[in-house]
This record gives C-alpha cells, structure tokens and sequence, in this order.
C-alpha cells in the first residue's frame, strides 16, 4: 500500500519568534563581526534557487543567514523516507525539507511545488539546489533544477557564498531561453568568478574575480547582449545613442574576453559565454531578447 505523500510544510524555521527574531539578531551580529554582507534584496516571489560553488558545510550557514537577514524563506529537497522518521523527520520539515520519493518522480515535484507556491503567492520563497550535488569534486552539474523551472514556470535565481567578497545571497534572476545548453552555459560561467570556501574543489572551475569594466563598458555588453548576434561597431554607437565609439574599446573588452570580434574588413562583435557570466553580475535581471 503506498503512503500518502508529504506536503511541503508551510511554517518552518524561517516563520515566527525564532527566525524573525532570535536567529536574526545572531546572524546580524556574526555578519557585522565578519565582515559579510547578504545581498539579494530585489527579488520578489518564489524562484528555483541555484546554490553553488558548494565545497563546504559552511556554504548552508552562510546561505541560511542571508536568507534569515532578508526575510526569505528556504526550502531544499530530501528523500520523502528521511521526513517519514519519527524524531528527525519533523526537524527536517521545520528546517524546510521537500519531501521527494521516487514514486513521484519529476512531475511529482513539480507539482508539489505548484502547490505550494499556489498558496503563498505574496511570499519570498526559494527552493534551494545544489547544482553540484556534493561538495567533492565533480565534473559536470545535476540538471535538475533547470527542468523544476521549466515545468513551475518559475524564475532561476542564481545564489552563492563567495569566500573572496565575504557576500552571501542572489545575484540574478535568470529567465530561461529555450535553449537549455546555452542556458546552463552562461550560468555556470558566471559561477567561475564566484570564489567557493575551497576553489580547487569547485565545479566550474574557478578563474579570478570578474575583469575591471567600467559603467560604460558594462552598457556595451548589455547593448551587444539585447542585439543578439553579431553587431557592428556602428550599430552598437547607434543603440546606445553614442556620437562615436572606438575601436580601441571594442578591442579592449576582447581582450577581456567578454566580446569576440570576426576578421576585417568589416568586423563585427558578439558576446562571449564570459561575457554573459559577466552580465549575469552586472545586471540584477536581464530582460529576454527581442
């Protein structure tokens, strides 16, 4: 006979006296102290939350801080048979488990998150996966969390601990294309600016902080990026109503990385997969392309 299937728990740690007050006033402290910052005020409603790089148990700490600092709510998945336990099932559904069973599969998910968003639509939730699915060493991401978007038709908020800048939060809200290669690529590229508590075991591998760009250069990115496509210096003068723009800046942001440019005589830009990680960061929200 098989079990009624678990529910996403409505109030958990993050509700009442305990996490709007208690908890927040410690992490309000051991941020202070630390020297950290929880970043991600902006955005609004449920979204499928990447967390990553995810190399150490202190990643959840800092996570669940940022999240208690601005009144968000956190929820995560675990097997449905761990939430069945007497005494541990009920700490893991206050702390915010989704209880997930194989019986149920993907579509069993994704309707138990339908559910549960149906029922607090005025709420800031994030329903938090590690795309690397362990803190060891991988070498590819678990998937998962790009199909749960596609089939809620939630956002992709894109979250991370980075041990360099000592901020812990969201960075982007990620509106899927229809193109899932190109999609993940672009995310996992602005995860390689993101310095995890131990880099070498990170997934994208970790390449430095991002490239120093001025406003300006960031707005040519942006023009690029909403052109699609190759653009040449002229068109990208015209979008941003520029008078002139040199060929001295374009080629200084290839140089970056974050535009390539095709062979003279008439050359013409594109963004670089860097340079959508870079924008992913620079931007809060990207608006789709036309």
């Amino acid at each position: 006979m098989n079990k009624p299937s678990l529910e996403i728990r409505d109030h958990t740690i993050f509700d009442g006296v305990i996490g709007k007050y208690f908890l927040k006033g410690i992490f309000w402290v051991w941020f202070k102290l630390a020297g950290w910052k929880a970043i991600g005020a902006n955005q609004t409603g449920a979204g499928i939350t990447i967390a990553a790089p995810h190399t150490s148990n202190w990643d959840v700490v800092y996570a669940m801080g940022a999240a208690i600092l601005l009144d968000i709510k956190i929820y995560f998945s675990i097997k449905d048979s761990w939430c069945r336990k007497p005494v541990i099932g009920r700490i893991m559904m206050w702390l915010g488990a989704i209880p997930i069973s194989r019986e149920g599969g993907k579509q069993g998910q994704i309707a138990k998150i339908t559910r549960f968003v149906d029922r607090h639509k005025d709420q800031r939730i994030f329903f938090l996966f590690t795309a690397e699915g362990t803190r060891g060493k991988v070498d590819q991401w678990k998937t998962g969390f790009y199909h749960l978007a596609k089939g809620t038709g939630l956002p992709i908020f894109l979250a991370k601990v980075d041990f360099r800048t000592k901020e812990s939060g969201v960075f982007h809200s990620y509106q899927l294309t229809d193109d899932q290669a190109d999609d993940i690529r672009a995310i996992q590229e602005s995860y390689k600016k993101i310095q995890g508590k131990y880099p070498e075991l990170q997934y994208p591998e970790y390449t430095g902080p991002l490239p120093e760009l001025t406003e300006f250069d960031a707005r040519i990115l942006h023009t690029v990026y909403v052109a699609k496509g190759l653009v040449s210096r002229l068109d990208i003068a015209a979008r941003l109503k520029a008078q002139q723009l040199s060929t001295t800046l374009l080629d200084y942001l290839v140089a970056k990385g974050v535009l390539e440019k095709t062979a003279d005589p008439e050359p013409q830009y594109q963004l670089t997969f860097a340079g959508k990680g870079c924008l992913l960061h620079l931007f809060p929200v990207l608006p789709k392309a036309a």
